[in-house]
């Protein structure tokens, strides 16, 4: 009982304020609605069974696509590859037996309340972005990352994917 009363206080908390910091004590820019700790972690990106099986995905959206191990962002109503490598692999089992909760959604941001926009992790804020975890050379220093690990690699100041075997580097 208590955990739960701790849950529906941190989800009102979460929502009141409009920024939430993970692993850290709080946000430290006011531009950023969600911001990680810098502690050689990334963030697991959903799974999806394909990418063509997404409905109602709106560009921005991040997914790690199981079938051909890879992880794709949309852009201009097509998904765009972040994988360069063709022989990911990826461990479905502990997903396998699930069913997947179509409603599920957290939205965070001024407009939670209200947003309609179709996902299971939805920013609001017209103003405010993520800050992705960051960490210097995620491919030496994250011990086991999973598939469809995103992270900022600090020492190249690129965005790195893991798509289960390999990462992939982008640099703008």
């Amino acid at each position: 009982m208590k955990k739960i009363f701790i849950f529906i206080l941190s989800t009102i908390y979460a929502c009141s304020f409009s920024q939430v910091a993970i692993g850290k004590g709080s946000v430290t820019n006011t531009s950023v609605s969600l911001e990680f700790e810098t502690d050689n972690k990334g963030m697991v990106l959903p799974w999806v069974t394909t990418a063509a099986g997404v409905t109602g995905a709106v560009d921005g959206t991040i997914i790690y696509d199981v079938t051909d191990h890879k992880v794709k962002y949309r852009t201009n109503g097509s998904w765009f590859d972040l994988s360069v490598d063709t022989n990911g692999t990826a461990n479905t089992i502990l997903q396998d037996s699930k069913t997947e909760l179509t409603n599920a959604k957290v939205a965070i941001g001024t407009n939670a309340a209200i947003d309609a926009t179709p996902g299971i992790l939805v920013l609001t804020d017209a103003d405010k972005a993520m800050i992705l975890p960051k960490t210097t050379l995620p491919h030496l220093n994250v011990k086991n990352p999973a598939a469809g690990m995103i992270i900022y690699d600090t020492a190249n100041k690129q965005l790195a994917v893991f798509n289960g075997t390999v990462w992939s580097f982008w640099k703008p």
